[in-house]
C-alpha cells in the first residue's frame, strides 16, 4: 500500500475483469427473471464495489481496449488471429457493463490503435512521475513487467477473498528473475496462445523461466548461444527473427500519446439513481441493499434499457407492477360465518390455490398464522388462525373436507412446503396437485423459480418482499405473528393470487415445451411421495456419533502427530500457509510448486492427490482432512438436528434444483455423506431402523447409468455383457487391452471402471490422466481404445452433440429437456461445456427419470396394502426403508420389482439390496 504523502490510483483493465468475471460463473451462471446471463455484470459490479470499499482510492479509471486494429497487428498481421470468439452473453453484457461503470461515475478512458494495457502502462508511468502509486488491477501475467516501486499489481481476489499486490519482490520470486523487466523476455521466448504471439517452439514457461535466470535477456541467450545443445539450440537459432518479433509484441509500451489527466481520475460520489434502476433491471437485489439504493428517489423508467427485448438495446422497459398499481380484491376471513362462506366457494370449483404463512421455515417445527386461498384472478381470501394450538386446530378441522376433495385441484408454489405444514395439524392433502415452481422448474430448468422472479418474468409484477414485513435476518427479526393483520392480509391473499395467475400463464407453456407427460405422471406425482419421507424422517444413534466422534478425535491427534514427525518441526497441520512451505521447501515434494495469487503455495485436494506418490505424508495430509470434514459436517453436526418432537432427522428434497432431474436434499443433506472410504462409510452406521420393530432396507440399482448409456447407444456387446450379467469393468479392460478377460488385472479393471464413468461425463484425456495419476498420453491412448471397443457409443456422444446443435437441447428418455443455449457457441470453452452436458444429461437425467417412477410406484402400491413400512431416504440410485419386520419379505419383493420393471429401457435393471439394523450393515 502506499506511503502516507502519496495518492494512489486503480487502473482496471476492463476486460481482464469482465473475462475473469463471466467464467467465475461458467458451471453456474446467473440469469435474470427475463432469461438474461448476468454473471458479468455480476463479477464487475462486485469487483468494483469491492475495490471502492476495501482499498477506497483516491482516483481510479476503467480501461478499456477498442476494437480496432492495433499497432501490433501492423507489426504481425497474424497477432491475436486464433483468439477464441466471445460467448455471445459476454458479447451482450459490456454495453450494460460499460453503464454500470458509468453510474460508479467511474471514467472509461480508451486509445483507437492501443491496446488497454499500453493505455495503462503509460498512465502508470506519468502517474509515478508526479508522485502517485498506481495499482493495475487485472489478472494478467503481462503487466508484472511493468511493477517498479510505485507501479503494482493488484490481482483481484476469488469470490470475495482478499486481492494479491505484486510488487517488485513478488514478480521476482513468481517468475524467478532479477528485475521485473525481465518478464518481456519470457514473454518473446515461450509466446502467447492467447495472442497468438509465436515465442520459440519447444520452449515453454518453466524453460523459459529457468533460460532467463541463467542469461538475463534473449539478447543474453543468443550471445551464449553455444553453450546450448540440442533441439533446443536447434529450434532457437532457427527461429530467432521470430523471437525476436515476439519479444516486441510482448512488450507493453509506455508511451501511448494520452494526457494524464489526475482531475479526470478523481474518484467522485456515485449516481445512486441510475445504479438503482441498472440493479432493479438487472435484478441484483443484495447489491441494491448493500449500496443503501432502496431509498433513492423513483424516477421515470429509463428510456432503451437493455433488456427490453432479447436482441436489442431500443425497446422501453414497462414500468413493474406492484399490490399498489393492480386493482384487486383481498378479503380477511375472520369469523365462522365467513370462513363457511368460503368453503363452500371453494367446495364448487374445479380448482384453486392455497397458501400458507407459518411462524417458520421448518415445516416439521413451523405453525400456521395464515392461510389464503384463490379461485378468481386478482381476488384472494385471507384466514387468520389464533395463536393457541387447540383454537388453531378447530378452525384447520373445518377445511378438511375442502382439502381432502380428490376432484378439485389444488394449486400451490412450492406445495410440498404447505402440504407438510397442513400435516402438521393432520389435514390431508387429496387430489390433483398443480405446483407453479414445478412447472416452470421443467420449461426453463437452469432459471430460478422462486415466487418473486417467476411474478418478474411472467406477470412483470413486483410482489411485497418478505422483508418488507418481518426484517431481515438475525436477533431482530420478526415472525408472521408480529405482522399487523391488514398487511399480513395483503400478503398472504398477494400470494394466492399470484401463484393463480402464474399458473394460468404458464400452463400452456408445459404444451409448448412438451413436458406435460413428464409433468403429470412424475414430477406432481412424487410431491406427495417425498411429503411422506420427509414426515416420516429417519433415526439416527445419537451415542454411536457419539462415540464415533471421540475415536475420530483421536484418529485426527495421531494422524497430526505423524504428519508433525514426517514434517520434522511443530506446525499447523490446518493451516495451508504453513503447510505448503513444510510439503514444497522442507521436504521438496514438487520442485516446480508455485505460490498462488495471495503468495501461499496450494494445497488442494487435487493438487495432493496428484503428489500422493511422492512422500507418506501427502496420503496422511488428506486423510487429515477428510476426517476433520466429516467430524464437523456430520458426525458432530446431525445430533443437533434431530427433531425434539419425533426424535428423528427430516431431510427436505428439493425437485427443482438440478437441471438433470436429480432430487438434492438438505438440511441435512444426506446425499452427501462420504461413501468412498471407510471412515465416511461408518457415518452410515449411526443411521438405524425407527425401533426394535423394524428393520433398515436399502436397495440400490446396479450400474445404472452404464446400463442406460448402453440402451440410449443400442451398443450391443455393452448391452449383452449387461443382460449376461457379466462384469462390465472387467469386460471392457479386456477390450481395450485386447486380452482375455482371464487375464485382466486389479489394476487394468480400476482404469477400466473410471473410463466407463467418467466416458459418460465427457472426460478428456487430461481430466481421466488426473483422476488414474497417469499420464495425458496413456489417457488418450484409454479413451482411444474404449471407442475402439465401443464404437457406438462414440456414435451416441457425436449424434447428442448434433441433436443439442440442431434443436437446442437434449431430452431423457421421458422428455426431460435440457437446454443447452451454448452449444453452438464460437467460444470453445463454452461449447465444451455445453457439449459435456448433451451427452451426460440424458443418461444422469434419465436415471433421475427411473428412480422417481420407482418410487411413485412403490408409494401407491405401499398404500394399496396399507403398510406400514416406509420409505425414508432416496439418494440418487437408491432408496433405503425403514421396514415393520413382518413386512420384510413381501416389502423386497414389492420394491425389487417395482424398481425393476420402472422402465423397460432394452437393458435388464439390477437392484441389489439387503437388510440388517443400520444403513452401513444393510448397504
Amino acid at each position: 500500500m502506499p506511503e502516507a504523502d502519496q495518492q494512489n490510483l486503480f487502473l482496471l483493465d476492463a476486460y481482464a475483469l469482465i473475462y475473469r468475471s463471466y467464467f467465475a460463473f461458467i458451471r453456474n451462471p446467473r440469469f435474470n427473471s427475463k432469461g438474461v446471463n448476468t454473471s458479468a455484470m455480476l463479477g464487475v459490479t462486485n469487483t468494483i464495489v469491492q475495490l471502492l470499499e476495501k482499498e477506497n482510492p483516491d482516483f481510479i479509471g476503467v480501461v478499456f481496449d477498442v476494437s480496432a486494429p492495433t499497432f501490433r497487428h501492423e507489426m504481425y498481421k497474424e497477432y491475436k488471429a486464433n483468439r477464441e470468439e466471445m460467448p455471445e452473453d459476454l458479447r451482450k453484457s459490456i454495453p450494460y457493463i460499460r453503464k454500470i461503470i458509468e453510474a460508479f461515475n467511474i471514467p472509461i478512458i480508451e486509445k483507437a490503435g492501443y491496446e488497454a494495457d499500453d493505455v495503462i502502462g503509460t498512465l502508470a508511468k506519468k502517474a509515478e512521475t508526479e508522485g502517485f502509486t498506481t495499482y493495475m488491477m487485472t489478472p494478467d501475467k503481462d503487466y508484472a513487467q511493468l511493477v517498479s516501486d510505485h507501479v503494482l499489481m493488484f490481482k483481484p481476489g476469488k469470490a470475495g477473498g482478499d486481492a494479491e499486490v505484486w510488487g517488485t519482490d513478488e514478480v521476482k520470486e513468481n517468475f524467478g528473475i532479477d528485475k521485473a523487466e525481465q518478464m518481456i523476455d519470457i514473454l518473446g521466448l515461450m509466446g502467447d496462445s492467447a495472442d497468438n504471439i509465436p515465442g520459440c517452439p519447444g520452449i515453454g514457461p518453466k524453460t523459459a523461466q529457468k533460460l532467463i535466470a541463467q542469461y538475463s535477456s534473449i539478447d543474453g541467450i543468443y550471445e551464449n548461444i553455444d553453450q546450448l545443445k540440442g533441439k533446443q539450440k536447434e529450434n532457437l537459432v532457427e527461429n530467432e527473427e521470430q523471437v525476436r518479433l515476439s519479444r516486441k509484441l510482448a512488450t507493453i509500451i509506455t508511451d501511448v500519446p494520452i494526457d494524464f489527466d489526475k482531475k479526470g481520475l478523481t474518484r467522485e460520489e456515485f449516481h445512486k439513481e441510475d445504479l438503482r434502476k441498472l440493479f432493479e433491471e438487472l435484478e441484483f437485489k443484495s447489491l441494491i441493499s448493500r449500496l443503501e439504493l432502496s431509498d433513492v428517489p423513483q424516477q421515470p423508467a429509463m428510456q432503451g434499457t437493455l433488456f427490453g427485448a432479447p436482441e436489442t438495446a431500443t425497446s422501453e422497459t414497462k414500468t413493474t407492477e406492484n399490490i399498489e398499481t393492480v386493482p384487486h380484491q383481498y378479503y380477511l376471513v375472520e369469523n365462522e360465518m365467513q370462513r363457511a362462506s368460503l368453503r363452500a366457494e371453494l367446495s364448487v370449483q374445479k380448482e384453486f390455490c392455497f397458501d400458507t404463512e407459518t411462524t417458520g421455515l421448518d415445516p416439521h417445527t413451523a405453525e400456521i398464522v395464515a392461510m389464503s386461498f384463490s379461485f378468481r384472478t386478482h381476488e384472494a381470501y385471507c384466514v387468520t388462525l389464533p395463536k393457541k394450538r387447540e383454537e388453531a386446530q378447530k378452525i384447520m378441522d373445518e377445511f378438511r373436507e375442502v382439502f381432502a376433495d380428490e376432484n378439485v385441484v389444488k394449486i400451490g408454489q412450492n406445495i410440498k412446503y404447505d402440504i407438510l405444514i397442513l400435516s402438521n395439524y393432520d389435514i390431508p392433502v387429496k387430489g390433483k396437485l398443480y405446483d407453479t415452481m414445478l412447472a416452470h422448474y421443467l420449461i426453463q430448468p437452469d432459471m430460478k423459480h422462486n415466487l418473486d422472479q417467476l411474478c418478474l418474468q411472467y406477470l412483470n409484477y413486483e410482489k411485497v418482499p418478505t422483508v418488507q414485513l418481518i426484517g431481515k435476518k438475525g436477533k431482530n427479526q420478526l415472525t408472521m405473528r408480529s405482522v399487523p393483520t391488514d398487511k399480513l392480509r395483503d400478503y398472504a391473499c398477494e400470494d394466492a393470487d399470484l401463484t393463480l395467475q402464474l399458473k394460468l400463464t404458464i400452463d400452456p407453456e408445459v404444451d409448448k415445451a412438451g413436458v406435460r407427460e413428464l409433468f403429470e405422471t412424475i414430477e406432481m406425482p412424487l410431491v406427495p411421495v417425498l411429503t411422506e419421507m420427509e414426515r416420516a424422517g429417519v433415526k439416527i444413534n445419537t451415542e454411536e456419533l457419539n462415540t464415533y466422534a471421540k475415536k475420530l478425535r483421536e484418529q485426527i491427534i495421531q494422524l497430526e502427530k505423524e504428519i508433525i514427525d514426517l514434517a520434522g518441526e511443530e506446525f499447523n497441520v490446518s493451516s495451508p500457509k504453513q503447510l505448503g512451505p513444510i510439503l514444497f521447501e522442507k521436504l521438496k515434494i514438487d520442485s516446480n510448486a508455485k505460490k498462488t495469487k495471495t503468495k501461499q503455495y496450494s494445497t488442494s485436494e487435487d493438487v495432493l492427490i496428484r503428489l500422493v506418490d511422492r512422500h507418506p505424508i501427502v496420503q496422511k495430509v488428506l486423510d487429515f482432512r477428510g476426517l476433520k470434514k466429516l467430524l464437523s459436517t456430520y458426525v458432530e453436526a446431525l445430533p443437533l438436528l434431530v427433531n425434539k418432537q419425533t426424535g428423528k432427522i427430516h431431510t427436505s428434497y428439493n425437485q427443482a434444483i438440478a437441471a438433470t432431474g436429480r432430487l438434492s436434499s438438505v438440511n441435512p443433506n444426506l446425499q452427501n455423506i462420504p461413501i468412498r472410504d471407510a471412515a465416511g462409510r461408518e457415518m452410515r452406521k449411526a443411521f438405524i431402523p425407527s425401533d426394535d420393530k423394524h428393520v433398515f432396507l436399502s436397495a440400490d440399482y446396479s450400474q445404472i447409468e452404464l446400463r442406460i448409456m448402453a440402451a440410449l447407444s443400442e451398443d450391443e456387446e455393452m448391452k449383452r455383457a449387461f443382460n449376461e450379467g457379466k462384469d462390465i469393468h472387467a469386460i471392457t479392460a479386456a477390450k481395450i487391452n485386447k486380452i482375455d478377460e482371464g487375464e485382466v488385472d486389479a489394476d487394468m479393471r480400476r482404469k477400466a471402471k473410471t473410463a466407463n464413468f467418467g466416458i459418460i461425463y465427457g472426460i478428456s484425456a487430461f481430466g481421466l490422466s488426473q483422476r488414474l495419476n497417469i499420464s495425458r498420453s496413456e489417457a488418450k491412448d484409454l479413451i482411444d481404445g474404449y471407442f475402439e471397443s465401443f464404437p457406438k457409443i462414440k456414435e451416441f456422444m457425436d449424434k447428442q452433440i448434433k441433436l443439442a446443435q440442431d434443436q437446442g437441447y437434449v431430452e431423457t428418455i421421458k422428455g426431460r429437456r435440457r437446454y443447452l443455449k451454448d452449444i453452438n457457441s464460437a467460444n470453445a470453452v463454452v461449447r465444451g461445456m455445453a457439449e459435456r452436458n448433451a451427452i451426460n444429461a440424458p443418461i444422469q437425467g434419465s436415471a433421475a427419470d427411473v428412480i422417481k417412477i420407482a418410487m411413485i410406484n412403490i408409494h401407491r402400491e405401499m398404500e394399496k396394502q396399507n403398510l406400514k413400512s416406509k420409505m425414508i431416504i432416496q439418494v440418487h440410485d437408491e432408496l433405503n426403508f425403514d421396514i415393520y419386520k413382518p413386512e420384510l419379505e413381501s416389502m423386497k419383493k414389492l420394491v425389487k420389482t417395482k424398481m425393476e420393471e420402472a422402465v423397460n429401457i432394452g437393458v435388464q435393471l439390477i437392484v441389489e439390496m439387503n437388510a440388517a439394523n443400520n444403513w452401513l450393515d444393510a448397504h
